[in-house]
């Protein structure tokens, strides 16, 4: 009897979603998509990329229960985000509540927001609908794909039957009683519970071998110039290679890329690439634009890089003119760059024995003497610096 009404459940809510988001019967292509006739609950529907057209799919989330899956897409049939209409019914004390919620991810799964149908709302034990903080809290326990909630069962959470606590899950768990309870809403723990498992269970393994099946160039680009983090590093797997090389056409896409406001993915991609790619003039001009503007730790991180690089002539200059401010760490990396360059500014270096402090100023009389410079006015120089250091 139980699994009849669930059945019944699950049947009744296709057909409603059938109608809220124009789903035809056949959906083997792109369909007319239509979200106008959700419950907003969260008013974050900027969210989400302004889409036409769906794809229709589906996914298993168990033995006996299948979802339909969709993927939205724009005009031109290019992917932008996945939802889905979500029943499921929640028993506790006996009872069993049906849920209809819309859940949302991007492309490679990675959950984004909900939403309810019209007429539809979230409750609690006792049947006390959601508050506004409620439905920011679930989002929020949604939104956390490292929850506890991963790792448990729902015996290991609650009592059976009831919507409490067990005396025993912080033991279970590892975590306080406090944190626990952060991670799930008071009188709604088993519709937490099932929710998140359903928005990081099965269906994202489907997303993502959809997601495989569009995959091309064309999406590439996009993906690295949307400013997602998870996109990119997505696409940079696609485009480069595992010694650093990066496909042929898409080398001022990684360059965009490194030059954005992602530190540690600029930092990977700086580490990752191989060193041809921040060779010869026209790319350590680049690259050294990048260290200009870039965050203390992207400049030690290039600075590093730099180790097993050829060095162009203008690059050591600046690496020349920037070392006499340099701090401890800047210093002893960028010390061996000039060491190790083929030609050094002598005069540039000269000219800062006056300026630089004393340490500084002894690495660099050491640097130009090792060179034995030929320029009288480097000569003279050396020799005034000399002086002044024996009084």
């Amino acid at each position: 009897m139980k699994y009849t009404m669930v059945a019944w459940w699950i049947t009744g809510w296709l057909a409603l979603s059938a109608t809220a988001f124009c789903i035809p019967a056949d959906t083997a292509g792109l369909q007319v998509l239509d979200t106008s006739h959700v419950n907003d609950v969260l008013h974050n529907r900027y969210l989400l990329p302004v889409a036409t057209h769906q794809r229709a799919f589906t996914f298993r989330e168990n033995d006996t229960t299948v979802y339909p899956l969709y993927l939205a897409t724009n005009k031109a049939g290019q992917p932008l985000y996945y939802f889905s209409n979500i029943f499921t019914p929640v028993c506790y004390t006996g009872e069993c509540k049906p849920v209809y919620i819309n859940f949302y991810w991007d492309l490679l799964g990675n959950y984004i927001r909900y939403d309810l149908p019209v007429n539809e709302a979230l409750t609690k034990l006792d049947h006390k609908v959601f508050k506004p903080a409620d439905y920011e809290k679930m989002q929020d326990i949604l939104a956390k794909s490292n929850s506890l909630l991963a790792s448990l069962k729902i015996t290991d959470l609650i009592v059976p039957g009831t919507e409490n606590l067990t005396d025993s899950v912080d033991a279970r768990t590892g975590a306080t009683l406090k944190t626990i309870k952060n991670e799930v809403i008071s009188g709604a723990v088993y519709s937490c519970y099932t929710l998140w498992h359903i928005a990081h269970g099965p269906v994202v393994e489907e997303m993502m071998r959809i997601t495989e099946t569009y995959s091309n160039e064309a999406m590439w680009h996009r993906m690295l110039a949307s400013g997602n983090y998870a996109y990119q590093y997505w696409a940079i797997d696609k485009v480069m290679d595992k010694s650093g090389h990066i496909k042929a056409g898409f080398e001022p896409d990684i360059r965009e890329v490194v030059a954005g406001k992602n530190v540690f993915l600029t930092r990977y991609l700086i580490q990752q690439l191989h060193p041809d790619f921040m060779s010869g003039k026209s790319s350590q001009r680049w690259l050294w634009k990048i260290y200009a503007a870039a965050a203390y730790p992207v400049q030690v991180t290039i600075l590093r890089k730099l180790k097993n690089i050829p060095l162009d002539t203008a690059l050591t200059r600046q690496l020349a003119d920037v070392f006499p401010n340099a701090n401890t760490e800047q210093s002893a990396l960028i010390l061996p760059l000039l060491q190790q360059a083929p030609v050094l500014p002598l005069e540039q270096l000269a000219a800062q024995l006056t300026s630089a402090d004393a340490e500084k100023a002894a690495i660099i009389y050491t640097l130009i003497q090792q060179r034995k410079p030929d320029s009288k006015h480097v000569k003279k120089q050396l020799y005034n610096y000399e002086k002044r250091i024996s009084q």
